[in-house]
């Protein structure tokens, strides 16, 4: 019984992570990377979804750009998950978590076109854009530099994925 109690105890204690940022930033900043980190996780799944379940006859072109896309989002995802760790706050611990935090749509269809998906696939990186640039501005506001930095190369990535999506979608 004395484990459990330890277990908890430990858990709940604070991490002490040194950090110049103030106490009181901590938190907020640590919040919204984990809101970011779930929308993240979202983009990647969905990603890997309709890279899965891509048809066509763009088939292969599309299957890469996906994948391309979808690696790129899943290395954000560490990179987020340990600055939150880096200024002394935790991260999310389940799917569950993830699920209540993220904001870009599921999408459980059974068929989607493959136009549908890249379009689908757009507005949320253009979305993604949005969300990165609001907490840009929270990390700014706070004086937390390196966040922002980090925060900038992913915009810049997103931007990326969106223009060739857009591209891919033209007529």
């Amino acid at each position: 019984m004395t484990n459990l109690k330890e277990a908890v105890t430990t858990r709940l204690a604070p991490l002490h992570t040194p950090t110049d940022l103030s106490p009181a930033a901590v938190p907020g900043i640590a919040a919204v990377l984990n809101v970011l980190l779930a929308d993240v996780f979202a983009l990647y799944l969905k990603t890997k979804n309709f890279h899965w379940h891509m048809s066509g006859p763009h088939f292969r072109e599309y299957l890469l750009l996906l994948e391309e896309q979808a690696e790129q989002i899943f290395a954000t995802t560490d990179a987020i998950a340990k600055r939150v760790r880096k200024i002394g706050g935790t991260t999310l611990r389940s799917i569950g978590h993830i699920s209540r935090l993220q904001r870009p749509l599921d999408n459980d269809a059974d068929f989607v076109t493959p136009l549908d998906m890249l379009a689908e696939l757009r507005d949320d990186n253009k979305q993604l854009v949005a969300n990165l640039r609001e907490t840009h501005g929270l990390c700014d506001e706070r004086d937390d530099v390196a966040t922002a930095s980090l925060i900038e190369v992913w915009i810049d990535e997103a931007e990326r994925r969106t223009w060739f999506l857009f591209e891919a979608t033209r007529h």
